[in-house]
């Protein structure tokens, strides 16, 4: 269970922020008044948040059973370049806690043998290539990081699902190339407490916004409910089995990512569906509700936040910073952080997909800039002028939506203090 930090010293803390954000904004004026040579910029941090690789569907269609793809075991082998040891730990360093996830994982067996939600070699990898990606960015192009993992200088932290974990290793592996001073941990936390995907569990507020009624409700929207209609009618799905587009993406998504021999149905409105699960998503997180936004990501970006402030602060004690901080997430993170920063393209956030952020200080003013990228491509956040943003910029647009513990939890109880206070 997570342990927040006493009231008090939260408040200092955001006092803290504030005043360093005020600090920051002053001498950042001046980039306005000349375009910024990046040659004179000098890398200070890098967070990426990544999707896991390529799964197995998190549920199977209700086809017949000579209609369902077969997940053969072989789709599960290791490649031996992703062998990497790890250990995991709760976030204060002691025992690994339980995965619920894991465990209804394994109540769905799927046609040929395979589990519900389990990474596979195409993903595992997918993993060891954005890892040997990022060797390529901040070993071999820039002398940014040490070539072998050095846990003074990473940070990693995964939601508690096996495929993540896994995914972790790989991505470590790509990176490293296998080769490691001391050893690797990953910091995870209870389901509960998560912050590095919507929490239903933990929010009540989030779980009536985004409740299994308003996701049925998503599907009998003019157009999706159509579109939902013909594409079950053609894939032999009745009309009463609870099918939509989520699911359908879900399935289409991992049986083509494996070049598995899709229902031709499912095959032919492959885009269509995305597009449809996507409108479904975005109905579903009311994405002009700005508090649905805080509420599914605010926490998280609250997390990357204070990691940008630390490393500007002078007063940070160096064992306190990290030059890499990795962060094993989801889709269903990914969108609404894509949202919150104004550079979601409205397609789904594919397997193994990346959100970097790197901090940057000009050698010569000492002015501070954030550089995002989705995917490998530079982005232009929202309320920057530029891709290279001055980091006050940044951190305004962030702080619309970053929601520190003490926030979040009185937004995630306020509706339901309301229901009961009537």
């Amino acid at each position: 269970m997570r342990v927040w930090a006493p009231v008090g010293v939260l408040t200092s803390l955001t006092y803290c922020l504030h005043q360093r954000r005020v600090a920051l904004a002053e001498p950042q004026e001046a980039h306005s008044r000349h375009p910024v040579d990046r040659n004179l910029l000098e890398l200070k941090m890098v967070q990426v948040v990544f999707r896991h690789g390529a799964r197995s569907p998190l549920q199977p269609l209700p086809q017949e059973q000579s209609q369902q793809v077969e997940w053969n075991p072989q789709l599960l082998e290791v490649p031996p370049q992703t062998q990497f040891d790890y250990t995991v730990t709760n976030l204060a360093g002691g025992p690994k806690p339980c995965s619920p996830f894991d465990s209804r994982y394994h109540e769905t067996p799927l046609k040929g043998g395979v589990f519900a939600g389990q990474l596979t070699k195409v993903g595992m990898q997918q993993m060891f290539a954005l890892g040997e990606r990022l060797r390529k960015n901040y070993v071999e192009d820039i002398p940014f990081l040490s070539p072998t993992f050095n846990p003074l200088e990473v940070f990693v932290r995964s939601t508690n699902i096996y495929r993540n974990l896994e995914s972790t290793r790989c991505l470590l592996a790509g990176l490293f190339q296998r080769q490691k001073e001391g050893p690797i941990i990953i910091h995870t936390d209870e389901a509960s407490s998560e912050v590095l995907y919507p929490n239903y569990q933990n929010c009540w507020s989030l779980r009536q916004r985004t409740s299994r009624s308003r996701r049925q409700a998503a599907s009998l929207q003019p157009g999706i409910s159509e579109d939902l209609k013909k594409v079950k009618e053609r894939m032999g799905i009745g009309s009463s089995d609870e099918v939509d587009f989520l699911m359908l993406l879900d399935n289409v998504a991992a049986e083509q990512v494996h070049s598995l021999p899709s229902c031709p149905a499912l095959k032919r409105y492959a885009q269509m569906i995305e597009q449809r699960a996507v409108d479904t998503a975005l109905y579903m997180l009311q994405r002009e509700d700005r508090e649905s936004i805080q509420l599914a990501v605010g926490p998280f970006l609250h997390v990357l936040e204070n990691n940008l402030l630390r490393a500007v602060d002078p007063a940070t004690p160096p064992s306190k910073i990290r030059k890499l901080y990795l962060y094993a997430a989801h889709d269903v993170t990914l969108m609404p952080l894509l949202m919150a920063l104004g550079i979601f393209d409205h397609k789904w956030p594919p397997f193994a997909v990346d959100l970097t952020m790197e901090l940057y200080q000009h050698q010569e003013s000492k002015e501070w800039f954030v550089r995002l990228s989705y995917h490998g491509e530079e982005q232009v956040p929202k309320g920057c002028p530029e891709g290279l943003c001055p980091l006050d910029k940044f951190l305004n647009a962030m702080s619309a939506y970053a929601l520190s513990p003490e926030k979040y939890h009185r937004l995630c109880s306020q509706a339901q203090a309301i229901e009961l206070g009537g």
